[in-house]
């Protein structure tokens, strides 16, 4: 089946079978391998994605579900000049990751959630959410709660 999918920016027309996941199109079709399969199941979060600003989890989304759709992934949260993203910097000031593997996700479920609540600093539940709706077995979540309230008032200190 013929979709079209923008990816971090970038027009892509696909043929792809109508039973192939979201998450093996970025990675094997696209090459971004930043998108992790963790469980497959749609519980750990590795996969998370950003599908028309919405965190998706790309395990449990058909590729042709996608049609039409802007997809933003882990590759597509620096800035065009490659400057890290906010969230990015925090992660790395805050020791928010140790061995990495759930970190593409946790950094895009926060870029949505950023995105839709520049406020969300204020809000420590809200934080919490964002927290909670991942998996990391390394870290005990605090300095990944630090590094999403960080990069919120970072972002709200340069936009105001």
């Amino acid at each position: 089946m013929k979709i079209t999918l923008k990816v971090n920016g970038t027009e892509h027309a696909l043929d792809v079978e109508p039973r192939r996941l979201l998450a093996d199109v970025l990675r094997d079709d696209l090459g971004l391998t930043g998108t992790h399969l963790g469980c497959e199941h749609g519980i750990c979060g590795a996969c998370s994605v950003l599908m028309d600003g919405t965190a998706v989890r790309a395990c449990l989304v058909l590729a042709v579900q996608c049609d039409g759709s802007a997809i933003r992934t882990v590759e597509g949260l620096a800035g065009p000049d490659g400057e890290p993203h906010p969230l990015q910097r925090a992660f790395s000031a805050e020791h928010a990751l140790q061995c990495g593997f759930c970190t593409p996700g946790f950094l895009m479920v926060a870029a949505g959630a950023l995105e839709a609540d520049p406020d969300l600093a204020d809000d420590p539940e809200a934080v919490e959410g964002v927290v909670g709706s991942n998996i990391c077995r390394c870290t005990g979540y605090e300095p990944i709660r630090r590094a999403i309230t960080r990069a919120a008032q970072e972002q709200r200190d340069t936009t105001a």
